[in-house]
């Protein structure tokens, strides 16, 4: 078998996405792979594949329980043998485990990277020919990633124990230049074939609202009761607001749990499954509701907060449309928000860490959160914030985001620019944003007159401009280099690289938002695929949902396990009637065809057989 014929047997797909196909044949030649993938982007099946065609054992390291056996669950229903090895495990279990596995039941096993230093692992992995070691979620591996683990550094010690090393793979959603090379310099990648995908998760909708208190209380219930019946995620920076927040919730009727670490063990496992598996509609939580959530149709994100770092961010928005269908990812934001964020950071723990080190950190916490507040308050387009930030280069706005979308007015602030220049020289970079700001409009603060701010030639020449409008300027000026922040606990601004401002045909021009977004239009609306269905093709839709809520419940898995809504829809625009049509649905595999196909199937046929002349869909395919 070859890697289409592995990918069509087994996942019911007929071809692969961007960057897949590259990063199997690269392992399969024998040559080490770092990929760079945005999640949803089908990472796991990079290194699933060629698992399946090498001869030994594949073995995966991976963070957390959870996403552990949600990936083992989904190979098992694909029919492929794989297993996990972590503490959920008796120790029977794990004897088990590892005598299947040598008997080579197993051609994927997942493991936590603490299990790496265990001696009775290690005496299996010595004794067992290993083909592939793969790392997922390997920013874990970087102090500059967002989720580093002190136990991902043992990874290169058993690679270097094994009597014959393995082809290592490395896979992430997120990582800046400087955690590529953290990746590939801890692990000793050997000249691996690197495959960036880019960053663009085209079906995700991002929008920035702001809002404080119960403004964001509000927004939160108007948006869920006009999608009743969506999946979604809202975060919260702290478990108090988790917590009010799920009780606002739950008084109105919305099927909801909560998430933090603040809640006990079982009941968090409790309320994991209840939103993993369909029993609440809607879960708040903090980032301690992380990477293992594999749930393929969350249709919102929101964050009741603004996160730490774009790469929080990105990552938890992008728990949304993992499936590929359109989704929306919606930040709430008030100033409070970053109050919040610089408290929680200066209270971090540092413990064990060299005082280098720890100021390095800081620096880098700074920065991320001016990155991220930045991002809040840009009028510029959000999804090429993102993606600029990543290091994309972007050509034109997306006309896919919420400030793409809005109303807006633009003003030439070429000058006024050229007088925030003249104030920071005055200044000589010694203050912030509220002094410079307070300088020009000339504000009557005590602060100003001590440091001699009303003596400056450009105390109050921007008086007639709102201090809101003078902050807009900068956060311009920041992006386009003109000027700079400094990290740290107080943040100044500084002279940045000018020489563009001295041609006279250079420009700063500046958004101001109306109170409305413009409505969607013609071809700039994204439809979902449920868009083609018509009355009657969302009736057998919400059908098959029902029949895979059951089936899911019987077999003791997520429903999403069994077929995503993307599967389920394509089954009504094509309407299957045999075995042939069915293996013809996007994500129908020839293993779940024979465990659940024929259900499928007869559901399908009894709907024609109620509605013979009902129109399904608009379209044959989609």
């Amino acid at each position: 078998m070859n890697p289409s014929d592995i990918l069509k047997k087994y996942f019911g797909y007929d071809s692969f996405r961007n960057g897949q196909e590259e990063i199997i044949k690269s392992i399969l030649s024998g040559k080490d792979a770092l990929a760079i993938m945005p999640t949803g982007a089908g990472k796991s099946l990079c290194y699933q594949v060629p698992a399946l065609l090498l001869s030994g054992i594949t073995l995966v390291i991976s963070p957390l329980i959870s996403l552990m056996q949600d990936q083992v669950k989904s190979l098992n229903e694909a029919g492929i043998h794989a297993a996990f090895i972590n503490s959920s495990l008796t120790e029977a279990q794990i004897t088990k485990a590892l005598n299947l596995a040598a008997k080579g039941t197993y051609k994927i096993i997942y493991v936590a990277p603490e299990r790496l230093e265990s001696n009775r692992f290690m005496d299996f992995a010595l004794n067992s020919e290993i083909s592939m070691v793969t790392v997922d979620e390997a920013h874990c591996i970087s102090q500059w990633g967002q989720d580093f683990r002190p136990s991902y550094l043992k990874i290169i010690e058993f690679i270097n124990h094994l009597p014959v090393r393995p082809v290592v793979s490395a896979f992430t959603a997120t990582a800046t230049k400087e955690v590529k090379t953290d990746i590939e310099c801890i692990l000793k990648l050997n000249r691996p074939n690197v495959v960036v995908t880019g960053f663009d998760r085209e079906n995700l909708y991002y929008s920035v609202e702001h809002a404080a208190g119960r403004r964001k209380d509000a927004f939160v219930i108007d948006y869920i009761e006009k999608h009743p019946g969506e999946s979604g995620i809202i975060y919260c920076t702290t478990r108090k607001n988790v917590d009010s927040l799920y009780e606002m919730l739950f008084k109105r009727g919305i099927p909801v749990t909560s998430y933090h670490a603040g809640i006990d063990n079982n009941t968090r496992k409790k309320n994991q499954d209840d939103f993993i598996y369909d029993r609440a509609q809607v879960v708040v939580a903090t980032n301690a509701f992380g990477m293992g959530i594999d749930k393929s149709n969350v249709r919102f994100v929101i964050h009741y907060n603004m996160p730490q770092s774009m790469e929080n961010y990105y990552q938890e928005a992008g728990r949304a449309g993992r499936d590929g269908e359109n989704s929306q990812c919606i930040l709430l934001f008030s100033a409070q928000d970053v109050i919040i964020d610089k408290f929680l950071l200066d209270n971090k723990n540092f413990e064990e860490m060299d005082t280098e080190d720890i100021e390095l950190i800081k620096q880098r916490d700074s920065y991320r959160l001016q990155v991220m507040e930045g991002y809040c308050k840009t009028t510029s387009c959000l999804r090429n914030y993102i993606l600029e930030y990543f290091g994309e280069k972007t050509f034109s706005p997306c006309d896919n985001c919420g400030n793409c979308h809005r109303d807006y007015t633009e003003a030439d602030m070429t000058a006024e620019a050229k007088w925030v220049i003249n104030c920071i020289a005055e200044t000589r970079g010694r203050y912030g944003r509220n002094i410079v700001t307070g300088t020009l409009v000339g504000a009557s603060r005590a602060r100003l007159r001590e440091i001699g701010a009303d003596t400056y030639r450009s105390y109050g020449v921007l008086s007639d401009i709102s201090e809101k409008d003078i902050q807009i300027l900068i956060d311009q000026m920041l992006r386009k280099g003109y000027i700079v922040q400094t990290n740290g606990e107080y943040p100044v601004l500084q002279m940045g690289d000018i020489s563009a401002l001295k041609q006279e045909d250079t420009r700063v021009l500046i958004r101001k938002f109306g109170d409305k977004e413009i409505p969607f239009s013609g071809s700039r609306k994204k439809v979902r695929s449920t868009d083609a269905l018509t009355s009657a093709g969302y009736r057998l839709f919400e059908s098959l949902r029902r029949l895979r809520t059951a089936i899911a419940k019987e077999a003791g898995i997520p429903p999403y396990i069994i077929f995503n809504d993307k599967t389920l829809i394509e089954m009504c625009t094509k309407m299957p009637q045999d075995k042939q049509e069915m293996l013809a649905v996007t994500g129908v595999g020839e293993n779940k065809y024979h465990k659940y196909g024929q259900s499928f199937i007869d559901a399908i046929a009894e709907f024609i057989r109620a509605n013979p002349k009902s129109v399904i869909s608009t379209k044959n395919e989609i």
